[in-house]
């Protein structure tokens, strides 16, 4: 197969990077690094959370942040809205796109959002249905593609069964996700091969976990098989909460160095990107988790 020749990132940072922090963070900080992802060159970023602040206290600005932000042209500016109450928040607050969260396992759908996997796929209907109306654009995210820590190996067909309810309820992407990173490149190509029977490929994205160290492996592997969408973090923000010290999220600033290396356009400048990696973990006294920027900071 030959490699896309463009790619678009999806920088999760200022939501999935920092929505387990242990401190308050400000929300001038938040802004400040959405901004400077911007500015980067980044074209789609995942701003805050509509979740209650009981659940996901680092996120109880959401609304201070999706009405704070200084919108560039040409930039789409996202936030996660499990519920229809969390869509009608974020429509208040003018969001762009939205995105719903499911699972390919049914012990961590039980353990996560407290419903069978069927359960929750009904409980987003309303929300697409509402976002319809609203002409925004929604998202769909199936976690523990490659692996559960509840289940262990969870089967491709069961991940391509849940990718293909999102896609057709009206989901304009669907982000494959290994939640636990415990994925290697074959069986993210197997997985991929199975979901994309029942997706078209360039309706996919690849949100894949750094736990093991294999996430820059696997995501050669599926832009192999044609995947032009990655979903990634700055400075690799974001911890696994099921892991005890692990890392989470890919760092951007690693994913851009290996698009580069490939000829893969991306639009975004790995300097300014590693600048901003090295700024926002220096803010938040966190270890700068990407590879690259570490690299060129040292130079």
């Amino acid at each position: 197969m030959a490699f896309p020749q463009t790619v678009r990132l999806v920088e999760v940072g200022p939501r999935d990077g920092l929505q387990n922090e242990p401190e308050p963070i400000g929300t001038e900080t938040k802004l400040a690094l959405i901004d400077r992802l911007g500015a980067a060159g980044l074209t789609h970023i995942e701003a805050a959370s509509f979740v209650s602040p009981k659940w996901v206290p680092q996120m109880a600005d959401h609304r201070e942040v999706m009405q704070g932000l200084t919108r560039r042209q040409g930039i789409s500016y996202s936030a996660l809205t499990p519920n229809l109450k969390g869509l009608e928040a974020a429509l208040e607050c003018g969001v762009d796109e939205v995105a719903v969260f499911g699972a390919a396992s049914e012990a961590f759908s039980q353990k996560n959002i407290n419903c069978s996997v069927a359960e929750s796929l009904e409980r987003f209907a309303p929300v697409l249905e509402r976002a319809r109306e609203a002409k925004v654009r929604v998202r769909g995210y199936v976690s523990c593609v490659l692996g559960c820590p509840y289940e262990g190996e969870i089967a491709p067909a069961k991940v391509a069964e849940v990718s293909k309810a999102l896609y057709e309820m009206g989901c304009y992407e669907v982000s494959l996700g290994d939640t636990i990173g415990v994925g290697t490149p074959l069986k993210a190509k197997r997985m991929l091969e199975a979901v994309a029977r029942d997706v078209p490929m360039d309706k996919l994205a690849a949100h894949f976990h750094d736990t093991y160290g294999q996430a820059l492996a696997n995501l050669y592997a599926v832009l192999e098989e044609g995947v032009a969408v990655i979903d990634s973090s700055v400075a690799g923000l974001g911890g696994c909460p099921y892991a005890k010290g692990a890392s989470g999220n890919v760092a951007s600033e690693d994913v851009v160095y290996l698009l580069d290396g490939l000829g893969i356009e991306s639009g975004i400048d790995l300097d300014d990107l590693a600048a901003t990696g090295s700024w926002i973990t220096q803010a938040i006294g966190r270890p700068n988790r990407s590879k690259a920027s570490v690299a060129l900071s040292a130079k």
